[in-house]
């Protein structure tokens, strides 16, 4: 039986560092489902933001829509939400719009009305309840965290490029992989494409890169990647002391879903801390938005 709160049509939208998700439900079933560029206000300017949720919204609509909820990153305060709220709510004038941090997306995506979920993305945070209490562990942004995130380790593996460079060592198999991804001569040009144009998204792109020179044995790209499990393992085991539970910890975001190499680090790394509950998201977050609007 459909749930009350799920009848007529309801927007869900995952708003990322990189992209904005967006499905259409109707009574329960998914009737539409696109993708746009980021309308997260921390990352964009409210410009784009905007117009960016309008082509998500111009492909989703049809009909008017009774919710919708969205997750997004950078939504800490009250004031976050109701920002996000009015560029959203002109969009869908007669629903009633819920905004929240992502990282309950993902719990609820998992299917876990309690829990620790930890966003490995473009940026990274985690987030849990206890079903009473609730915990946040990062999320403080590039300029101030981020650690074991996609962005984080294109910026480490600008960093081991520039400090060979800065050792007189020649550059190793991750600096000649990197320097070609970025279509420079040689790592000294990282520097001025690091502070100019490039921004977040870009250097995320780049994390692929440190998993497959681990792959093939580099050591410091494997450094780079058990150090990022024990970061993200840090963040969920933030969570759980404060709550006072084991979890379960589910893992999502484009990264934490997409390399068992980084799913490895951090199991091994909660091991150490005797939390073993990790489990790996199965679905994109969004589908999270269904099941908060039925709750």
């Amino acid at each position: 039986m459909t749930h009350p709160s799920t009848v007529g049509a309801v927007v869900g939208l995952d708003i990322g560092g990189s992209k904005t998700r967006g499905i259409k439900w109707f009574d329960g079933t998914p009737v539409a489902d696109t993708s746009g560029g980021s309308a997260n206000v921390q990352n964009v300017s409210r410009a784009e933001a905007r117009s960016n949720l309008e082509g998500v919204f111009a492909t989703l609509q049809g009909g008017s829509v009774a919710r919708v909820v969205v997750g997004s990153g950078g939504i800490d305060t009250l004031e976050d939400a109701n920002a996000l709220t009015d560029l959203i709510q002109p969009l869908a004038p007669r629903a009633v719009v819920s905004v929240v941090h992502d990282t309950r997306l993902l719990l609820a995506a998992a299917g876990c009305s309690t829990g620790i979920a930890v966003i490995a993305g473009t940026g990274s945070a985690a987030w849990g309840t206890n079903g009473e209490d609730e915990a946040r562990a990062g999320g403080w942004g590039y300029l101030l965290g981020d650690e074991g995130s996609g962005y984080w380790f294109g910026r480490e593996a600008v960093r081991h490029s520039l400090e060979r460079m800065n050792s007189g060592l020649r550059p190793d198999e991750l600096t000649k992989a990197l320097v070609k991804s970025c279509g420079l001569l040689g790592p000294e040009g990282l520097i001025a494409l690091f502070h100019g144009d490039a921004g977040r998204e870009f250097w995320a792109s780049k994390s692929p890169i440190v998993f497959e020179c681990a792959a093939s044995g580099h050591t410091a790209s494997l450094d780079m990647i058990l150090q990022a499990g024990a970061d993200l393992a840090s963040l969920a085991a933030k969570c759980a002391g404060q709550l006072n539970i084991e979890g379960p910890i589910v893992l999502g975001g484009g990264l934490g879903m997409n390399q068992p190499t980084l799913q490895a680090a951090m199991r091994i790394a909660l091991a150490a801390r005797g939390l073993d509950t990790l489990q790996v998201l199965s679905q994109d977050p969004v589908f999270g938005a269904l099941h908060l609007a039925s709750h």
